[in-house]
């Protein structure tokens, strides 16, 4: 079985793989991959974005405010039926808190890897790889990922299409039993 709590990397955007930090967040047990500043030292480095400053307290809270904007956005963005309003104001504002390196330079705070992820959301909501997101047909995940096939139904995560196929295998016997 996969570490539940493992970083996932696979979403396509470091944006994205934020979202992923909060797994199963539909579900009745998500699972919290941030829980603590250092849990964030790891994803940014992981990500490239590791800044030259340790995070605080202070920033795993701005971080997670960032996932949740992120999540609406990029929700509001692959339903087109939603009611969110897809409004860029919240990502202006972590956008211009930090000091964005150029790519490969070293980030001085976690403002700066903040703001790099707001900005790559930004470009991707705004520009056309956003015609790329799907989100995970799968009911607890529906984690917004970048696709490039056009074609997926689940995130890259073995787990939801395996559950999809056999909630879609058991659907199809239930309905033939009752013919």
């Amino acid at each position: 079985m996969a570490d539940k709590t493992a970083f996932r990397t696979d979403g396509g955007a470091a944006w994205l793989n934020l979202l992923a930090t909060r797994g199963q967040t539909f579900g009745a047990h998500p699972i919290e991959r941030l829980r603590a500043p250092e849990d964030l030292q790891r994803w940014l480095t992981l990500m490239g974005l590791r800044p030259l400053e340790a995070p605080s307290g202070g920033d795993l809270k701005e971080a997670v405010r960032l996932r949740e904007t992120l999540r609406g956005l990029a929700m509001a963005a692959v339903e087109p039926s939603s009611p969110r309003e897809l409004s860029m104001d919240a990502l202006l504002e972590f956008s211009t808190k930090g000091n964005p390196a150029l790519a490969g330079a070293p980030l001085g705070d976690v403002a700066s890897a903040l703001s790099a992820l707001a900005i790559q959301a930004t470009l991707t909501l705004r520009g056309p790889d956003r015609a790329l997101l799907r989100q995970c047909d799968e009911v607890d995940c529906r984690w917004v990922f970048l696709d490039s096939s056009g074609r997926r139904r689940w995130c890259p995560a073995a787990a939801c299409a395996s559950r999809g196929r056999v909630r879609a295998h058991r659907a199809a016997a239930a309905a033939s039993s009752v013919s």
